[in-house]
């Protein structure tokens, strides 16, 4: 069966990870493509990996969502070493007993669904470090 990543800055493979657009001229790193950067106006940029650990800065338990989303879910802000990422944290019960500000997670990928010809999309979250180990 293959796989596709469901965002173009998820690499998959033996080792998933992040990939950032970086300013070659300030640092600034975006996930999206850009013309020219926000914080410098300067135009290059290079692909630069993301750190695939981090440390949860902000988050919030979703009780409502979109026709087809199972909920509660956990949705937080987290920091791979300078690079702000935004993604859900899995692998853990949505409650504040097994979420807190400060905990350290690591990258993990997550079958989204699969297509009729047997494709699976692949999205990317968050879990605990301590959760596994």
């Amino acid at each position: 069966m293959g796989q596709i990543p469901l965002v173009d800055y998820l690499v998959l493979g033996d080792e998933p990870r992040l990939v950032a657009n970086e300013c070659t001229s300030c640092g600034a790193r975006y996930f999206d493509r850009r013309n020219a950067c926000a914080r410098c106006g300067r135009q290059e940029f290079e692909t630069v990996d993301v750190s695939r650990t981090g440390t949860l800065r902000s988050f919030t338990i979703v009780h409502f969502a979109a026709k087809g989303v199972d909920v509660p879910f956990v949705a937080g802000v987290v920091d791979c070493a300078g690079t702000i990422v935004s993604g859900n944290v899995v692998n853990v019960p949505p409650d504040p007993r097994h979420v807190s500000l400060g905990m350290d997670v690591r990258l993990t990928t997550v079958p989204v669904g699969t297509d009729t010809a047997g494709v699976m999309a692949v999205g990317f979250g968050f879990e605990p470090v301590a959760e596994r180990e």
